[in-house]
């Protein structure tokens, strides 16, 4: 494993528990707890450069306080409780942003402070959540699908079935992602429904065929798939595409693919809080990051897809090369299913994962 996959992990754990990750080293901030720093900025750790306070400072003057969170529910039961208060930026998921847009929270963005949005790929500016990023702006998007043994699994695999309803061969050399969102994606999408169904019906229907494939399953595991990948102990794995990329960097027989029925589209995102006293400085830092060379380490270093073009031009073509799924391009992604805020539906899927994993 190179040291630039193992300085990403503590910010890629952030993909478990929807969207959860372990926060290594994560300084936990207090709501209402008082920084001296111009900037207080959460996100999640090692999801930026470690000398980000330095660059940011050296080329504006102005100083960041960055802390941690470990999940976009920590960081939004502390949104909650303080109405945004404590914080300048936060980076969530766009299923998040959505929320606190929808309670008020996020500040519109100041285009004109902001000129390196014209960096964006035109479908980072056309996200169905925010469509023309008037409040937030995507720092990585990627997708979900089938990472595998290709030495091993005897075809291609191109079907949600082929993990649901694996050959005789695979059987307990399987493995799914365990969250919600994901979880039940993988069986609505088999059945040909949309990632955000609402219909209680067809989310029943994912269901029992989730039930079933659970028998054929190795395990559920949102952190250590590509490591059982590397070791033999499974051969067809559930996977953000990023986190395969972990797995190809061990093992160059690992490939990713994904199933014809679809797939997910994610993306993390940066938004200002209302409540911040600081939005010039905020949007000084946001045209920061999305300056190419400093938007571009997030694809060199946690190998997760950015969604601008300058910086995504910038990239050693060995990169893609040696990760075939970082050459997917902007209008690929943009043909798979944007996550949205599920509202109310979001305790059926909950409630259907929990009957999932109780089942026997």
């Amino acid at each position: 494993m190179t040291s630039a996959i193992v300085s990403t992990h503590a910010g890629a754990w952030r993909k478990a528990a929807k969207w959860a990750s372990v926060a290594v080293g994560a300084v936990v901030l207090q709501a209402g707890t008082a920084f001296s720093a111009d900037l207080v900025i959460s996100n999640w750790a090692g999801y930026m450069a470690p000398d980000i306070a330095e660059s940011f400072k050296a080329a504006t003057g102005l100083e960041i306080e960055v802390v941690n969170h470990a999940t976009n529910e920590e960081i939004m039961g502390k949104l909650m409780a303080s109405q945004g208060k404590g914080f300048d930026i936060v980076f969530v998921s766009s299923p998040f942003a959505e929320i606190l847009n929808h309670q008020g929270l996020v500040e519109p963005l100041d285009k004109a402070a902001v000129p390196n949005l014209a960096n964006l790929y035109p479908e980072a500016t056309a996200l169905a959540y925010d469509p023309g990023n008037a409040y937030s702006v995507p720092y990585t998007w990627g997708t979900t699908g089938l990472c595998y043994r290709s030495d091993v699994v005897k075809a291609t695999p191109d079907s949600w079935l082929n993990l649901l309803q694996p050959s005789d061969d695979l059987k307990g050399k399987v493995t799914m992602l365990a969250t919600d969102r994901w979880l039940m994606a993988a069986g609505l999408l088999a059945k040909g429904y949309s990632v955000n169904e609402t219909d209680p019906a067809k989310i029943d229907e994912a269901k029992a065929l989730l039930i079933e494939a659970k028998k054929t399953l190795l395990a559920y595991d949102d952190t250590t798939f590509y490591s059982k990948l590397v070791s033999g102990e499974a051969s067809l794995v559930h996977a953000w595409d990023g986190w395969c990329n972990y797995g190809i960097t061990e093992n160059k027989d690992i490939k990713f693919v994904v199933p014809k029925e679809g797939s997910d589209l994610w993306v993390d995102t940066i938004v200002v809080l209302k409540s911040s006293e600081k939005k010039d400085a905020a949007m000084k830092f946001i045209n920061f990051i999305l300056d190419a060379k400093n938007h571009a380490w997030a694809a060199q270093n946690i190998l997760y897809k950015v969604p601008n073009k300058a910086a995504m031009e910038s990239l050693d073509p060995a990169l893609s090369q040696q990760y075939p799924n970082m050459a997917m391009s902007a209008a690929e992604l943009a043909k798979y299913e944007l996550l949205r805020d599920l509202g109310a539906a979001q305790r059926d899927y909950s409630r259907a994962v929990s009957e999932i994993k109780a089942a026997n």
